[in-house]
């Protein structure tokens, strides 16, 4: 059996079907994908985030250090507010994603995707040494996320007296720290709701109160349907150490100003005019589910693409996908048991708020 979470009897309890992610046990699905997926889109739902992994920085060139460790800048937020970035190798390809917490000059944490916990911490450990930080890894925390149009309300009662005013008029993208709890609002899903962070030791009776709140919980396939109607990547699939945030669609989240130097910079800048392809989003027009891996033909070149993730949207009734092709391609097809099935290119993300939003491109336009 791989890692668990401090909730993997809660997992067990709850008839969870368990399977193996970055090698954690982690829940797949508990009552169903698609009742899950509606219970977030609809009302509010829980995840169990555990194996993704706390940083803290501290330390008084803290700041100083995340200002060179990421492509974004946390200059860019004030203390309070968290900040979504790359962090990129020498050569721009993305060493992970992730979310920093700026909550002072001196203290900023990072959230870390599981299967490069350990590769992280040590791109870290290589790069401080010209830097007065300690890199603390936190272990003895635990990470939840509530999602979902009622899940702030519910989360509040479960809260109790956590649910102070401050953390009421949070806004997106800020947070909140009472003792080891740090409630930020943030997500994955495309909903509204807070990711919660709080030592492991308490997070079972917390898990508790919430189903106790009516909120359902949810597994790993739904939380990946969830993201992606919301257009958001998942690493390893549709980036990684071999993409630049040019052909991954994350442009916007780098900043390229003169006065900041930044691990990848160099080679980023280098790149970028020279780089063909581009991250969109894909709608099937016929019947099939598009699924990572797929070949995407663009119609009258030779080039192709390829699908990084898709699935079938519960909320849109559609099959979509992101996919790698050729930033000029405007018809295209998606090789689907040896038969060319046509697709639109359209402009993420999917499903907001649990309404269509996407628009249809005339082609795969490149990002500035």
């Amino acid at each position: 059996m791989g890692l668990i979470t401090p909730l993997y009897e809660k997992h067990l309890q709850h008839n969870a079907r368990m399977v193996d992610f970055a090698g954690w046990e982690m829940p797949i699905q508990y009552q169903g994908v698609i009742e899950e997926h509606h219970a977030v889109r609809k009302s509010a739902g829980i995840f169990d985030v555990s194996h993704m992994l706390t940083v803290d920085i501290i330390g008084k060139d803290a700041k100083r250090f995340i200002r060179f460790l990421l492509a974004n800048d946390i200059n860019k937020v004030p203390q309070g507010k968290a900040l979504y970035s790359c962090m990129l190798n020498e050569g721009a390809g993305i060493v992970d994603d992730l979310i920093a917490y700026h909550f002072r000059d001196d203290f900023i944490r990072l959230v870390i995707n599981a299967g490069n916990r350990t590769t992280d911490v040590e791109w870290m450990n290589k790069h401080k040494s010209n830097f007065d930080v300690k890199i603390n890894v936190r272990d003895d925390l635990a990470i939840i996320a509530v999602q979902g149009p009622k899940a702030r309300q519910k989360a509040d009662v479960a809260l109790a007296n956590l649910a102070t005013e401050e953390v009421r008029n949070l806004k997106p993208f800020s947070m909140h720290k009472n003792g080891e709890w740090m409630i930020a609002r943030t997500g994955y899903t495309g909903e509204d709701g807070y990711e919660i962070s709080l030592p492991a030791s308490e997070v079972c009776a917390f898990w508790d109160k919430l189903i106790d709140e009516g909120v359902t919980p949810c597994g790993l396939a739904s939380r990946d349907t969830l993201r992606l109607e919301a257009g958001m990547n998942l690493y390893s699939q549709d980036m990684d150490q071999t993409t630049t945030p040019v052909e991954s669609a994350l442009m916007w989240t780098v900043a390229l100003t003169d006065d900041r130097d930044f691990i990848g910079k160099e080679a980023l800048l280098k790149k970028k005019p020279a780089i063909d392809s581009k991250l969109v989003g894909l709608v099937l027009l016929d019947r099939g589910v598009l699924r990572h891996g797929q070949k995407v033909v663009v119609e009258g070149s030779s080039k192709t693409g390829v699908i990084t993730s898709g699935t079938f949207s519960p909320t849109l009734s559609e099959s979509i996908a992101l996919a790698r092709i050729p930033k000029d391609a405007e018809n295209v097809f998606v090789e689907i048991r040896n038969k060319q099935v046509p697709a639109k290119i359209v402009q993420f993300p999917f499903v907001r708020k649990g309404e269509k939003v996407y628009r249809e491109c005339q082609k795969a336009v490149t990002e500035n």
